[in-house]
């Protein structure tokens, strides 16, 4: 396997994309590189790898995905200038790490908004999804997946469990982005924002008091060894996106591509029943490995609503003017 610096550190020629089937005697397989920040026990990196084996049933091995998992290939921040300049076929980005780059990808962060399971079921074939994937392909990436992440969110800390908004303050946490932070600075916590593979590390170190993920992903990263307690909220939704290079994209045989969007259909579709078993079990295992794990009540779910909810709705609608007002309603209509 290629070293994430070997291939970053390609000439831009020589990381072009090339044609979709390369002939040297023997067609040679598509090969789809694919970059994620997730570890491989995590649920997301279980999908993306059976998406992988997938693709290359459906094709007899004439398109091989091969997927670089835990940032082996690039660190989050170097997954969308990679897929974009062409040094890696595709990569994937959870919604809310778009960040202020494309704000409206939060829409489905916004706290209590969009947590219903049916709801996050429908995306992907909604007109709520084909309106993020346009304001995806102005970034020179390609939408080609949205995968069902999370509507289980899970609020950990060590000195005391975090139960109602009073608790927050004071306590430094894992920030998500400037926008959903607005949540977090109204109860009077102090937000940081830190890539998920550092969260563990800036926790044991008490860089941060608390820390702010998937239920499952807090399973998968090992959250039980440096924190003591957890509060599992519908906090907000997440999803996976997964984009790819449109030249390369455009440049694939048809039937490659017709191969990778069938196998993607169905990873979406897989995503769901797997997001679901997983935070089930998660909420059991962080039991069993010593967290005390809280699930809130529908009184408690009411009281953080009405705290955290409206600061994020107005900051979304300051900073997405013109496409924030649509959004919210094609969301509420899926």
């Amino acid at each position: 396997m290629a070293s994430r610096r070997h291939i970053l550190a390609l000439p831009l020629a020589a990381v072009l994309p090339l044609p979709a089937i390369r002939t040297a005697g023997a067609q040679a397989a598509t090969v789809m590189r694919l970059s994620h920040q997730y570890p491989p026990s995590h649920h997301i990196a279980q999908v993306l790898a059976a998406f992988a084996q997938d693709v290359k049933a459906r094709s007899n091995g004439a398109v091989d995905v091969q997927v670089f998992p835990a940032e082996q290939l690039a660190k989050v921040a170097e997954n969308f200038p990679g897929v974009a300049r062409g040094a890696f076929e595709a990569a994937v980005a959870t919604n809310f790490t778009w960040g202020n780059t494309i704000p409206e990808m939060s829409a489905q962060t916004i706290p209590y908004f969009f947590g219903d399971l049916e709801k996050n079921r429908r995306f992907p074939a909604s007109e709520a999804r084909k309106f993020l994937d346009q304001l995806t392909s102005r970034r020179a990436v390609r939408s080609v997946a949205w995968l069902f992440t999370t509507n289980r969110a899970i609020f950990t800390s060590s000195r005391k469990p975090l139960i109602t908004p009073e608790d927050f303050r004071g306590v430094k946490i894992r920030g998500i982005n400037s926008l959903i932070d607005n949540a977090l600075t109204a109860v009077g916590a102090a937000p940081a924002a830190t890539p998920a593979p550092e969260v563990v590390g800036a926790l044991q170190s008490g860089v941060l008091d608390a820390g702010l993920t998937d239920v499952s992903a807090a399973v998968s990263r090992r959250f039980y060894e440096v924190q003591k307690f957890g509060t599992v909220s519908p906090f907000f939704s997440v999803s996976t996106q997964v984009y790819v290079n449109p030249r390369w994209w455009d440049g694939l045989r048809p039937e490659a591509r017709q191969v990778i969007e069938t196998a993607l259909a169905k990873a979406e579709t897989d995503a769901v029943e797997v997001t679901v078993r997983t935070a089930d079990a998660a909420v059991t295992e962080l039991r069993a490995k010593g967290m005390t794990v809280h699930e809130q009540s529908p009184a408690e779910i009411a009281q953080w609503q009405a705290a955290m909810q409206k600061p994020v709705m107005d900051a979304f609608l300051k900073l997405t003017p013109e496409n924030g007002p649509r959004l919210l309603e094609l969301l509420r209509a899926v």
